[in-house]
């Protein structure tokens, strides 16, 4: 009898997990938060993940439950453990991704490099925290927060009023987390797949192009990064992997600095944007490692297929039409090149697709996918 995999979620993660469980022989099944989900081919129920019974049930014939998004409260991931069903990664880890505080205090406490920070319950702190730190920083909301929602770099206070009058409600974690403003080159990624059984293996670490505040490209491997960077990160995220007991796919993101350091900026214990490049660079993508991971399956290769993969973000996608509409030409044109839809309504800002080129000249790659990413932008 085939294995079952349960996803919590019905987004582009949980759609590109499909493929990978089609091949691998497993069932998987989605918990999809509407009708229209991104995921909506293997969506066999739509319910509201905040409520416990909805997912108990969902979670009654599944191997495993793991999870498109960080959000599912943690009395509802504690009602899957207590009911005896394999939640992976587990509440205690998925807690850390969770709050942004709880991150930043368990990386120090492991005496991983982070950017200086502070807990921040009044204006006070942060006026604290500003007179130490130059007078600019940046605040995060520490829960809720992605894809540059939930950040600001202030010179003042009162530049996050609201946020500060939003924690007497409850609706911003019960504080907020400041950190000094980091002076980087380059953001980088690391993502390593670690099953519960102890077995990690790691891509190689990848430079991620962000424009504002949203991943928009992904080199693999960073340009420059063999030897001491690519060390440093996989040994990063493999203490990381180990030490808060992370199963599946864990993306560090990170910060090379201009002072040589390398920072952690972000966790995600999911397959993460910076990672679709392996769908069709590496002999292993993260989809179908995240699926051997929960399972406790041996791990796959994740070798690359060629020397470069650039994955570039369709964004917001056609102002007429659908990515569908734009396929032929964008085929025709750069016929090398994997182009993939999300299955999602184009929206300003919207991660509506990506593409991925491979190859051995890495500017010659990075040209066909923005070449064949500009088929799809307005």
């Amino acid at each position: 009898m085939a294995l079952t995999v349960g996803v919590i979620g019905g987004g582009q993660l949980a759609r590109m997990m499909v493929p990978p469980a089609v091949g691998l022989g497993l069932e998987i099944r989605v918990l999809a938060e509407n009708e229209g989900s991104s995921a909506r081919l293997a969506a066999t129920e739509v319910g509201d993940y905040h409520d416990a019974a909805t997912v108990l049930a969902f979670a009654r014939d599944v191997d495993v439950i793991t999870f498109d998004h960080e959000h599912v409260p943690q009395d509802v991931l504690q009602a899957l453990v207590d009911a005896g069903v394999s939640v992976q990664p587990s509440p205690s880890a998925l807690f850390v991704a969770q709050d942004k505080l709880v991150m930043r205090e368990r990386l120090t406490e492991l005496g991983l490099p982070v950017p200086d920070w502070a807990r921040l319950e009044t204006a006070a702190d942060l006026d604290a925290f500003l007179a130490d730190h130059g007078g600019r920083v940046v605040v995060k909301t520490a829960r809720g927060g992605y894809d540059g929602k939930g950040v600001r770099v202030v010179t003042s206070s009162g530049q996050v009023a609201d946020w500060f009058a939003g924690l007497s409600e409850g609706n911003t974690g019960g504080a907020l987390l400041a950190e000094e403003l980091v002076e980087f080159r380059r953001e980088l990624a690391q993502s390593v797949a670690r099953r519960p059984s102890g077995e990690i293996v790691a891509w190689p670490v990848v430079e991620s192009i962000q424009r504002d505040g949203v991943c928009a490209e992904v080199i693999a491997p960073a340009p420059g990064s063999a030897g001491r960077i690519a060390d440093m990160a996989e040994q990063i995220a493999r203490t990381v992997a180990s030490e808060l007991g992370v199963t599946g796919v864990l993306a560090v993101e990170l910060f090379e600095t201009t002072d040589d350091r390398v920072l952690i900026n972000e966790l995600a214990m999911r397959p993460h944007n910076t990672g679709h490049w392996s769908i069709d660079g590496s002999t292993t993508s993260q989809f179908e490692q995240h699926l051997r991971a929960v399972l406790d399956l041996p791990l796959g290769d994740t070798g690359l297929h060629d020397e470069w993969s650039v994955m570039v973000n369709v964004l917001g996608g056609p102002v007429t039409g659908t990515i569908a509409d734009r396929l032929p030409a964008a085929m025709a044109d750069q016929p090398s090149v994997k182009i993939h839809d999300y299955g999602k309504d184009p929206r300003p800002g919207r991660k509506v697709g990506h593409v991925t080129a491979g190859g051995d000249d890495l500017d010659e790659v990075v040209f066909r996918a923005r070449a064949a990413a500009e088929f799809f932008a307005g």
